[in-house]
């Protein structure tokens, strides 16, 4: 897992009001015990990340969670250091692009609006387990699926492309297949 990802959602955990307004929904200790193992080490078990994406499944699955973390993004002291944290160690190019992305109110409306929909959310989840598993013609498949059915998909990714994230991960995938060969 995308320890940057890690470090974000630590610094959101850190806040206070988040986790009191989380407290009755989740088990706090069982967050912080994840999000510490992911931490420490680059070196963890699958069964680790498979925990953190169930925990995280549910968590989108419940409206309060989901609402409670789309919030933080709309709040620039929240969401510019978890951009920071999520950016620090990717190229510069695609830092600047993801940066531009989660800086737009657009963008940001297009991602609630996807995460609104429950089937959009359960393929989601589906391409996110095909990724553990490392089941790439699953991943690919359920993108494709995601993107012909949901229209509200088309359009996140469309405002993604305006601000050249998918150009720039197109990049990183390249330079992954340079190196490969």
């Amino acid at each position: 897992m995308n320890r940057n990802l890690v470090k974000g959602l630590q610094a959101a955990w850190e806040l206070p009001e988040f986790r009191s307004g989380l407290q009755h929904l989740v088990d706090l200790d069982e967050v912080a015990l994840l999000l510490a193992t992911l931490a420490v080490s680059e070196e963890h078990d699958r069964e680790v990340e498979r925990s953190l994406l169930t925990l995280l499944r549910s968590a989108l699955d419940t409206d309060e969670i989901r609402q409670a973390v789309l919030l933080l993004l709309e709040h620039d002291e929240v969401r510019r250091p978890l951009i920071a944290a999520a950016t620090a160690q990717v190229p510069p190019g695609q830092a600047a692009a993801i940066t531009s992305a989660a800086e737009d109110p657009a963008v940001r409306h297009e991602v609630r609006a996807v995460l609104d929909n429950a089937k959009v959310r359960a393929l989601i989840w589906e391409a996110a387990d095909s990724q553990v598993s490392d089941n790439r013609f699953g991943l690919i498949r359920r993108a494709l699926v995601l993107f012909v059915r949901h229209p509200g998909v088309r359009r996140l990714a469309w405002a993604l492309r305006r601000h050249g994230v998918l150009r720039e991960l197109r990049r990183r995938e390249g330079r992954v297949e340079d190196s490969a060969a």
